[in-house]
Protein backbone atom coordinates (compact mmCIF):
# COMPACT_ATOMS: atom_id res chain seq x y z
CA UNK A 1 0.00 0.00 0.00
CA UNK A 2 2.88 2.20 0.60
CA UNK A 3 4.65 1.44 -2.47
CA UNK A 4 1.12 3.08 -4.21
CA UNK A 5 1.11 5.45 -2.07
CA UNK A 6 4.59 6.76 -2.66
CA UNK A 7 3.76 6.03 -6.61
CA UNK A 8 0.60 8.39 -6.61
CA UNK A 9 2.52 11.02 -4.67
CA UNK A 10 5.49 10.69 -6.99
CA UNK A 11 3.16 11.34 -10.29
CA UNK A 12 1.24 14.08 -8.91
CA UNK A 13 4.88 15.68 -8.20
CA UNK A 14 6.03 14.92 -11.55
CA UNK A 15 2.71 16.73 -12.87
CA UNK A 16 3.02 19.84 -11.30
CA UNK A 17 6.64 19.58 -12.46
CA UNK A 18 5.72 19.45 -15.63
CA UNK A 19 3.11 21.85 -15.44
CA UNK A 20 5.31 24.36 -13.97
CA UNK A 21 7.53 24.18 -17.04
CA UNK A 22 4.95 24.25 -19.46
CA UNK A 23 3.78 27.64 -17.55
CA UNK A 24 7.32 28.37 -17.51
CA UNK A 25 7.70 27.94 -21.82
CA UNK A 26 3.81 29.65 -21.94
CA UNK A 27 5.57 32.66 -20.41
CA UNK A 28 9.05 32.89 -22.40
CA UNK A 29 6.90 32.61 -25.89
CA UNK A 30 4.05 35.21 -24.75
CA UNK A 31 3.81 38.57 -26.72
CA UNK A 32 3.69 41.67 -24.70
CA UNK A 33 2.48 45.06 -25.51
CA UNK A 34 3.23 48.87 -24.29
CA UNK A 35 2.07 51.88 -25.67
CA UNK A 36 4.08 54.78 -26.08
CA UNK A 37 2.66 58.17 -26.09
CA UNK A 38 4.66 61.48 -26.60
CA UNK A 39 3.27 64.91 -27.48
CA UNK A 40 6.71 65.41 -30.22
CA UNK A 41 5.79 65.51 -33.71
CA UNK A 42 6.97 62.85 -35.77
CA UNK A 43 9.64 65.35 -37.38
CA UNK A 44 11.27 66.07 -34.14
CA UNK A 45 14.30 64.45 -32.89
CA UNK A 46 13.17 62.91 -29.68
CA UNK A 47 10.51 61.04 -31.62
CA UNK A 48 12.92 59.55 -33.94
CA UNK A 49 15.22 58.75 -30.92
CA UNK A 50 12.18 57.33 -28.72
CA UNK A 51 11.20 54.89 -32.51
CA UNK A 52 14.81 53.69 -32.42
CA UNK A 53 14.20 52.62 -28.72
CA UNK A 54 11.18 51.04 -29.67
CA UNK A 55 12.71 48.78 -32.79
CA UNK A 56 15.50 48.02 -30.72
CA UNK A 57 13.45 46.32 -28.14
CA UNK A 58 10.96 44.62 -30.80
CA UNK A 59 14.37 43.33 -32.13
CA UNK A 60 16.40 42.65 -28.74
CA UNK A 61 13.15 40.34 -27.08
CA UNK A 62 13.00 38.56 -30.77
CA UNK A 63 9.25 40.22 -31.28
CA UNK A 64 8.05 39.14 -27.44
CA UNK A 65 7.70 42.83 -26.69
CA UNK A 66 5.82 45.02 -29.07
CA UNK A 67 5.75 49.14 -28.11
CA UNK A 68 3.10 51.21 -29.79
CA UNK A 69 3.90 54.96 -30.35
CA UNK A 70 1.62 57.29 -30.53
CA UNK A 71 3.14 60.78 -31.35
CA UNK A 72 1.95 63.95 -32.02
CA UNK A 73 -0.11 64.24 -29.11
CA UNK A 74 -2.55 61.60 -29.92
CA UNK A 75 -3.22 60.28 -26.68
CA UNK A 76 -1.87 62.79 -24.22
CA UNK A 77 0.21 66.64 -24.14
CA UNK A 78 3.14 67.69 -22.88
CA UNK A 79 1.64 68.75 -19.45
CA UNK A 80 -0.74 65.62 -19.01
CA UNK A 81 1.51 63.09 -20.18
CA UNK A 82 2.68 62.70 -16.58
CA UNK A 83 -0.55 62.05 -14.85
CA UNK A 84 -1.20 59.56 -17.79
CA UNK A 85 2.01 57.67 -17.19
CA UNK A 86 0.92 57.29 -13.37
CA UNK A 87 -2.57 56.30 -13.62
CA UNK A 88 -1.58 53.68 -16.00
CA UNK A 89 -3.63 55.02 -18.72
CA UNK A 90 -0.29 54.60 -21.23
CA UNK A 91 2.67 52.06 -20.39
CA UNK A 92 5.35 54.80 -21.36
CA UNK A 93 5.74 58.24 -22.16
CA UNK A 94 7.77 61.12 -23.03
CA UNK A 95 8.13 63.68 -20.33
CA UNK A 96 9.83 67.06 -20.50
CA UNK A 97 11.20 67.03 -16.87
CA UNK A 98 10.64 71.06 -16.43
CA UNK A 99 7.20 71.11 -17.77
CA UNK A 100 6.07 67.55 -15.88
CA UNK A 101 7.94 67.14 -12.48
CA UNK A 102 7.70 70.82 -10.66
CA UNK A 103 4.27 70.48 -10.18
CA UNK A 104 5.18 66.99 -8.43
CA UNK A 105 7.86 67.82 -6.62
CA UNK A 106 8.99 72.04 -7.14
CA UNK A 107 12.79 71.30 -6.03
CA UNK A 108 12.87 69.86 -10.09
CA UNK A 109 12.68 73.62 -10.81
CA UNK A 110 16.03 74.16 -9.75
CA UNK A 111 17.22 72.90 -13.59
CA UNK A 112 15.43 75.93 -15.05
CA UNK A 113 17.83 78.12 -12.99
CA UNK A 114 19.65 80.05 -15.86
CA UNK A 115 23.61 79.03 -16.21
CA UNK A 116 23.47 77.08 -13.00
CA UNK A 117 24.12 73.54 -14.33
CA UNK A 118 26.33 73.79 -17.55
CA UNK A 119 25.11 70.34 -18.96
CA UNK A 120 23.08 67.75 -19.23
CA UNK A 121 25.80 65.27 -17.58
CA UNK A 122 26.10 67.34 -14.48
CA UNK A 123 22.43 68.10 -14.04
CA UNK A 124 21.47 64.57 -14.47
CA UNK A 125 24.44 63.93 -11.92
CA UNK A 126 22.77 65.95 -9.03
CA UNK A 127 19.85 64.29 -9.15
CA UNK A 128 21.24 60.86 -9.55
CA UNK A 129 24.68 61.56 -7.14
CA UNK A 130 23.58 64.13 -4.70
CA UNK A 131 22.03 63.63 -1.39
CA UNK A 132 19.52 66.17 -2.05
CA UNK A 133 19.27 66.32 -5.88
CA UNK A 134 18.71 61.90 -5.06
CA UNK A 135 15.60 62.88 -2.74
CA UNK A 136 13.69 65.15 -5.07
CA UNK A 137 14.43 61.88 -7.51
CA UNK A 138 13.01 59.32 -5.64
CA UNK A 139 10.53 61.19 -4.25
CA UNK A 140 9.38 62.38 -8.04
CA UNK A 141 9.33 58.21 -8.71
CA UNK A 142 7.52 57.68 -6.01
CA UNK A 143 4.60 59.67 -6.39
CA UNK A 144 4.40 59.30 -10.08
CA UNK A 145 4.55 55.46 -10.14
CA UNK A 146 7.12 55.57 -13.07
CA UNK A 147 10.10 53.92 -13.92
CA UNK A 148 12.94 56.17 -15.80
CA UNK A 149 13.91 54.03 -19.41
CA UNK A 150 15.74 56.75 -21.25
CA UNK A 151 16.90 59.81 -21.25
CA UNK A 152 15.65 61.54 -24.38
CA UNK A 153 16.94 65.39 -23.95
CA UNK A 154 15.39 67.98 -25.67
CA UNK A 155 17.61 70.33 -25.58
CA UNK A 156 19.24 73.54 -23.99
CA UNK A 157 16.70 76.65 -24.29
CA UNK A 158 17.64 79.87 -25.82
CA UNK A 159 15.07 82.77 -26.62
CA UNK A 160 13.75 83.29 -30.25
CA UNK A 161 12.16 86.46 -31.81
CA UNK A 162 9.73 87.31 -34.95
CA UNK A 163 9.72 91.03 -33.81
CA UNK A 164 13.24 92.64 -33.83
CA UNK A 165 17.06 91.82 -33.59
CA UNK A 166 17.67 90.52 -30.00
CA UNK A 167 20.70 92.74 -29.46
CA UNK A 168 20.45 92.49 -25.83
CA UNK A 169 18.51 92.55 -22.43
CA UNK A 170 16.78 96.03 -23.52
CA UNK A 171 15.31 94.21 -26.32
CA UNK A 172 13.00 92.39 -24.83
CA UNK A 173 10.82 94.97 -23.58
CA UNK A 174 7.01 94.81 -24.83
CA UNK A 175 7.65 91.54 -26.74
CA UNK A 176 4.85 89.12 -26.79
CA UNK A 177 6.23 85.68 -25.22
CA UNK A 178 4.98 82.62 -25.03
CA UNK A 179 5.19 80.65 -21.41
CA UNK A 180 5.37 76.82 -21.22
CA UNK A 181 6.30 76.77 -17.10
CA UNK A 182 6.14 78.85 -14.18
CA UNK A 183 9.32 79.06 -13.87
CA UNK A 184 9.90 81.28 -16.82
CA UNK A 185 7.78 84.13 -15.74
CA UNK A 186 10.25 85.79 -13.39
CA UNK A 187 12.42 85.93 -16.52
CA UNK A 188 10.14 87.43 -18.69
CA UNK A 189 8.83 90.08 -15.97
CA UNK A 190 12.56 91.47 -15.63
CA UNK A 191 12.80 91.95 -19.28
CA UNK A 192 9.39 93.67 -19.47
CA UNK A 193 7.74 91.23 -21.95
CA UNK A 194 3.90 90.46 -22.20
CA UNK A 195 3.50 86.87 -21.03
CA UNK A 196 0.82 84.00 -22.69
CA UNK A 197 0.49 81.19 -21.12
CA UNK A 198 0.43 78.33 -24.52
CA UNK A 199 0.79 74.59 -24.95
CA UNK A 200 3.11 73.50 -27.59
CA UNK A 201 0.22 72.54 -30.17
CA UNK A 202 -0.74 76.11 -29.83
CA UNK A 203 2.82 77.69 -30.95
CA UNK A 204 2.49 78.00 -34.49
CA UNK A 205 -0.73 79.50 -34.77
CA UNK A 206 -0.18 82.02 -31.93
CA UNK A 207 3.15 82.73 -34.09
CA UNK A 208 0.90 83.34 -37.35
CA UNK A 209 -1.76 85.08 -35.70
CA UNK A 210 0.85 87.18 -33.67
CA UNK A 211 -0.73 86.42 -30.53
CA UNK A 212 2.95 85.97 -29.52
CA UNK A 213 6.43 87.02 -31.51
CA UNK A 214 8.61 85.19 -29.07
CA UNK A 215 9.70 82.27 -27.18
CA UNK A 216 12.17 80.33 -25.54
CA UNK A 217 12.81 77.04 -26.69
CA UNK A 218 15.73 74.71 -27.84
CA UNK A 219 16.80 75.36 -31.44
CA UNK A 220 15.65 71.61 -32.43
CA UNK A 221 11.66 72.85 -31.88
CA UNK A 222 11.40 76.21 -34.37
CA UNK A 223 12.42 73.29 -36.79
CA UNK A 224 10.57 70.58 -36.16
CA UNK A 225 7.69 72.29 -35.63
CA UNK A 226 8.04 74.95 -38.35
CA UNK A 227 8.11 78.22 -36.09
CA UNK A 228 10.95 79.48 -37.74
CA UNK A 229 8.54 80.67 -40.35
CA UNK A 230 7.45 83.35 -38.24
CA UNK A 231 10.68 83.36 -36.00
CA UNK A 232 13.54 85.36 -37.28
CA UNK A 233 15.80 86.24 -34.60
CA UNK A 234 17.66 84.49 -31.89
CA UNK A 235 19.77 85.46 -28.90
CA UNK A 236 22.48 83.17 -26.35
CA UNK A 237 23.72 82.35 -24.49
CA UNK A 238 21.60 79.12 -23.30
CA UNK A 239 19.88 79.57 -20.19
CA UNK A 240 19.54 76.34 -19.09
CA UNK A 241 19.04 72.54 -20.34
CA UNK A 242 15.74 71.20 -21.03
CA UNK A 243 16.22 67.14 -19.93
CA UNK A 244 13.23 64.58 -21.28
CA UNK A 245 12.83 61.44 -20.37
CA UNK A 246 10.59 58.14 -21.71
CA UNK A 247 8.91 57.11 -18.45
CA UNK A 248 7.47 53.56 -17.87
CA UNK A 249 4.61 53.09 -15.26
CA UNK A 250 6.58 51.10 -12.45
CA UNK A 251 3.40 48.64 -12.13
CA UNK A 252 3.51 47.50 -16.11
CA UNK A 253 7.66 47.38 -16.14
CA UNK A 254 7.52 44.89 -12.86
CA UNK A 255 5.44 42.51 -14.50
CA UNK A 256 7.47 42.22 -17.39
CA UNK A 257 9.67 39.10 -17.15
CA UNK A 258 13.10 40.07 -15.94
CA UNK A 259 14.92 39.54 -19.27
CA UNK A 260 12.66 41.78 -21.21
CA UNK A 261 13.28 44.19 -18.07
CA UNK A 262 16.69 44.22 -19.31
CA UNK A 263 15.90 44.36 -22.73
CA UNK A 264 14.31 47.84 -22.02
CA UNK A 265 17.00 49.37 -19.67
CA UNK A 266 19.79 48.44 -22.28
CA UNK A 267 17.61 50.12 -24.99
CA UNK A 268 17.16 52.75 -23.47
CA UNK A 269 20.55 53.37 -21.98
CA UNK A 270 21.89 53.24 -25.90
CA UNK A 271 19.76 55.10 -27.87
CA UNK A 272 19.71 57.65 -24.39
CA UNK A 273 23.34 58.13 -25.24
CA UNK A 274 22.96 58.63 -28.98
CA UNK A 275 20.41 60.90 -28.12
CA UNK A 276 22.51 63.19 -25.53
CA UNK A 277 25.41 62.62 -27.48
CA UNK A 278 23.79 64.39 -30.31
CA UNK A 279 22.36 66.97 -28.71
CA UNK A 280 23.93 69.90 -28.58
CA UNK A 281 24.94 69.39 -32.00
CA UNK A 282 21.88 69.38 -33.72
CA UNK A 283 20.90 72.52 -32.07
CA UNK A 284 24.35 73.90 -33.62
CA UNK A 285 23.09 72.19 -36.81
CA UNK A 286 19.83 73.90 -36.71
CA UNK A 287 21.06 77.34 -35.88
CA UNK A 288 23.11 77.16 -38.85
CA UNK A 289 19.96 76.38 -41.31
CA UNK A 290 18.07 79.14 -39.25
CA UNK A 291 20.93 81.75 -40.30
CA UNK A 292 20.92 80.43 -44.05
CA UNK A 293 16.87 81.26 -44.16
CA UNK A 294 18.16 84.77 -43.17
CA UNK A 295 17.45 84.54 -39.11
CA UNK A 296 20.31 86.11 -37.38
CA UNK A 297 21.65 84.89 -34.00
CA UNK A 298 22.90 87.52 -31.10
CA UNK A 299 25.71 85.87 -28.97
CA UNK A 300 25.43 88.01 -26.00
CA UNK A 301 29.36 89.55 -24.76
CA UNK A 302 30.96 92.40 -23.11
CA UNK A 303 28.76 94.70 -21.86
CA UNK A 304 25.80 93.05 -22.94
CA UNK A 305 26.67 89.86 -21.67
CA UNK A 306 27.33 91.78 -17.90
CA UNK A 307 23.93 93.24 -18.24
CA UNK A 308 22.32 89.64 -19.10
CA UNK A 309 24.29 88.15 -16.10
CA UNK A 310 23.50 90.78 -13.52
CA UNK A 311 19.45 90.46 -14.74
CA UNK A 312 19.54 86.59 -13.72
CA UNK A 313 21.46 86.88 -10.31
CA UNK A 314 19.61 90.55 -9.08
CA UNK A 315 16.19 90.20 -10.33
CA UNK A 316 15.27 86.65 -12.06
CA UNK A 317 16.82 84.37 -9.44
CA UNK A 318 15.52 86.44 -6.25
CA UNK A 319 12.06 86.17 -8.17
CA UNK A 320 12.21 82.26 -8.09
CA UNK A 321 13.03 81.47 -4.70
CA UNK A 322 9.53 80.52 -4.28
CA UNK A 323 9.61 77.85 -6.82
CA UNK A 324 12.08 75.64 -5.04
CA UNK A 325 13.44 75.25 -1.57
CA UNK A 326 16.32 77.46 -0.47
CA UNK A 327 18.19 74.08 0.50
CA UNK A 328 17.74 72.79 -2.70
CA UNK A 329 19.13 76.11 -4.49
CA UNK A 330 22.01 75.62 -1.95
CA UNK A 331 22.58 71.57 -2.56
CA UNK A 332 22.60 72.70 -5.99
CA UNK A 333 24.78 75.18 -6.45
CA UNK A 334 27.53 73.57 -3.96
CA UNK A 335 27.14 70.63 -6.42
CA UNK A 336 28.31 72.69 -9.51
CA UNK A 337 30.93 74.48 -7.68
CA UNK A 338 32.73 71.10 -6.76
Amino acid sequence: MSLLNNFIRYSKLSFLVLLSFCFSLSSLAAEFTGRLSMHWNDKHHCTKHAQMFVDEVFEKSNGRLKIEVFHSGQLFGIREIMGGITSGAVDLGGVVGVVGFPKINKNFNVATIPGLFDSFEQQREFFQKSDKGQEIWGDLLNKTNSTLVMYNPVGPVMTFSGARELTGVDAMKDLKARRLIGAEEPMWKAYGAKIVGLKTSEVYTALQTGMIDTINTPPQSIRAYSWWEFLKFGQKPYQYFADAYIMANSDWFNKLPNDLQQVVLDAGKKFGDVSTSKIIGVGEEVISEFESRGGKVTVLAGAEREKFDKLMSDKVLPAMMDKFDAEALKAAEAFVAN
